[in-house]
This record gives structure tokens, sequence and C-alpha cells, in this order.
């Protein structure tokens, strides 16, 4: 069931001197300990597509961001829409994931759109439901989830797109778009559902959370729902808030979905991460083969990684220059997330140099997928030990 605002989270580590001098770690004063990282939204491709990810390399991957909690989306093969294929994933999960890892079940069956997965069946067994990937077209198919939702205390948790404004699109429908020859998605198809589901939450007292937002107008759409006293909360990832159309290249590292918008949708997110609009920031960690994002702008697979590089990034972008403080982030990474889903934050924490400066490189990802629009970007936190229920996870001795 999901948590309010009342569920209670507090971070007192058990710190383990022995483990950590046998993870290679002497503890001094350059060294912070930090709460174990929580992110809502991820793909680790288990099962159906190993040769992108599996629950192995992105629970590992997420140790070495600093995650000791992720919540996994259910476009699988099978896809996670009934109680059976959600128990081929949870197999795969304990026995190989080194962070708690909690999966998310489908709201429709195949994530089609056409009827409702058994939601009875798999409320026990997932973290909330999502058609991530998909936007529920259907206002009826969408007011009846959030019925059952609601009386299963479960939150829909929605990527909001409307197939007919897609029009073909790949980049944002903005000036490189035009400028290039590039079909564009334009910003309406985005904000328009989430206007949509926000009427339909205040209608059904369902509990909604928002996907990757990434325009302006979805930033005032949830802020004023908000204000209205809608149950809704919402997440945008590292590459929104730091990159927009007019910084885009040919090459497929940079095509994800929501693509990257304008600089006024950037600056806005901003906006709404200072004022608390925003609630989470997740990463949308979605790897994809070599050869899959390869292809350019046009034909490559849409996501990229990103759960190993989004705490330096965001530290060094945002913290650091002053535009959020660290305990904001630590809101907006750790304690957010945690009580909007109601994850506990067990004996969880990593152990970061925050001062040592390096490049993100692909050869130090962990990760199977390595296309980051961030490579070679320079950023300030080392994440030297992640430990997740009172044992070692990542440990940047092992690993390298």
């Amino acid at each position: 069931m999901y948590q309010d605002s009342k569920f209670k989270i507090e971070f007192s580590p058990t710190i383990d001197i022995k483990l950590l001098t046998e993870a290679g770690i002497g503890l001094s004063s350059q060294h912070t300990i930090l709460p174990g990282f929580c992110d809502v939204h991820v793909h680790f491709r288990e099962p159906g597509f190993s040769y992108k990810e599996t629950i192995a390399t992105g629970s590992l991957a997420a140790a070495h961001g600093g995650y000791t909690a992720v919540c996994t989306m259910p476009n699988l093969d099978p896809v996670s829409d009934s109680p059976e294929h959600l128990k081929m994933q949870q197999d795969i999960i304990d026995r190989d994931a080194v962070i708690n890892v909690y999966p998310y079940a489908a709201i429709t069956v195949g994530q089609r759109g056409e009827a409702l997965a058994d939601l009875d069946g798999m409320a026990d067994k997932c973290i909330a439901f999502s058609d991530d990937g998909h936007g529920v077209q259907s206002d009826d198919m969408m007011r009846e989830a959030m019925f059952r939702a609601k009386a299963l205390g479960k939150i829909i948790t929605a990527h909001c797109e409307v197939n007919s404004l897609l029009k073909g699109g790949y980049i944002h429908d903005g000036d490189y778009a035009r400028a290039n020859g590039h079909r564009g998605i334009c910003s309406e198809s985005e904000w328009r559902q989430i206007e949509r589901d926000i009427k339909l939450a205040d209608e059904t007292g369902c509990a909604y959370h928002v996907c990757h937002i990434s325009t302006k107008e979805s930033v005032e759409l949830i802020r004023d729902a908000k204000k209205s006293g809608v149950d809704v909360t919402c997440e945008t990832a590292p590459h929104y808030l730091l990159l927009d159309d007019s910084m885009l290249k040919e090459d497929g590292k940079w095509k994800m979905n929501p693509p990257l918008r304008s600089p006024k949708d950037r600056e806005a997110l901003l906006d709404g991460l200072t004022d608390g609009t925003i609630d989470c920031i997740a990463t949308d960690h979605a790897p994809h083969s070599a050869e899959e994002k390869s292809r350019g702008l046009e034909k490559s697979a849409f996501g990229i990684v990103g759960i190993e590089t989004a705490f330096p990034l965001v530290y060094t972008y945002l913290v650091v220059p002053g535009i959020i403080t660290m305990e904001q982030l630590e809101q907006l990474l750790v304690y957010n997330p945690r009580r909007r889903f109601g994850i506990p934050l067990g004996n969880d924490y990593s152990v970061w140099d925050l001062s040592e400066e390096w490049n993100i490189e692909e050869e130090e990802m962990l990760s199977m997928g390595k296309a980051t629009p961030f490579e070679g970007w320079h950023v300030m936190g080392r994440n030297y030990l992640t430990v997740c229920d009172g044992k070692v996870a990542y440990s940047l001795a092992n690993c390298y």
C-alpha cells in the first residue's frame, strides 16, 4: 500500500567498520555518508531482453550510483500483467538482485490499453501499477484503473502520451528538429494526457504519479493540481534538468522518450524542482544494445542509461552552484520517493568523496547499456561503497 507524508523515514545507519575495512574503505574526514537513494523508474529488462540488461547487472549499476532501492517497469517479455508473469520477474530478483528491487505491474493486459489487467491479483505483489512506455489512451480505461487502484490502496504511475499527437516524431518539435529536417514530438502529446489524468485522479481519489515530465505545461498543471488538493506527485530525470534540444547531436545517445525539450521547458523544470512541484528525480534508466543506439536520432531505440551518473551530475551542476541545496537533493533522491511509494530505508547507505573529480566514461559503467549524452562530462563525487540491508552491494575497490 502506498504511503503519504506521515510515513516516517529516519536515517540512522549502523556503520560496521569491519565491513568497510573488508571492502577496502578507511573512513576519514573526506568521506560523506549518504542514505541509500531510491529510483522509482528503471528498466532492468528481465525477463525477455537480457541482451540489454539483467537484474544482476542493473542492480549492480544502481548500487554503483548509490541506490539501494529501485522500481522496475513492466514492459518486459512477458509483460508483468498477471500474477504468473510478475512471479517470473520476482524469481529473478530474489536470485540475482544486490539491492532492493520492487516491480511494477501493468495497468492493462500486454500494455495494449484494451483490457484492464488483473489488478486485484497483482496488488500485493507489486509496488504500483504502470503501463510505462505507453500512455493509456482510453479515458474510460484509465478511470476504471484509477477506481480499482484506489480501492486496492495502490498508486497509478503514468507514462503520459497522446498517440494521435505523435505523428511519427522522435525528437522535440522545436528549433533543432525544424532546422535539421527531423520529425518532432509536440509538447501537447505529454501535457494533454496529464491534464486528463489529473481530472480523473480528482474524480476517483486515486493516488497518481506522473513519469518523467519534460514540459513547462506539465509543471504548471501539476503545480495547480497540488494547490487544488489532487493527490498527485511527479518525477523528472537529470537529462531534462541539465540538457535541452539546443544541445542535440546527430547521435542515438541523445534520443529518449519523452525527448529533450526547449530551453524554456528546462527552466520551468528547474523552477518546479526548487519550489517543490517536482517530488522526485528518477533516472528512467533504459539500457539498449550498442547496435540499437547506433542508428542516429531517427532510427535508434528510445532510451539512455543514467542510474550510475545521476547523483554526481545533479550534485555537480545543481547543488555545487547553489541552484538547490544538498538537503533538497536528498529529499528528491531518498525521502520523497520512499514516502510516496512506502519504501523503507533500512541500514542502507553509500560512502562518497564529494571532492573527487572525474569524467563520465562508458568504460567505467557497470550497466550493460552505455548510451549516455553525458559522456565526457566533468563531475564531482565518487562513490566508494554502497551498503544495502547491512550488506555490501558495491565496492569501488572490488569492481575496478
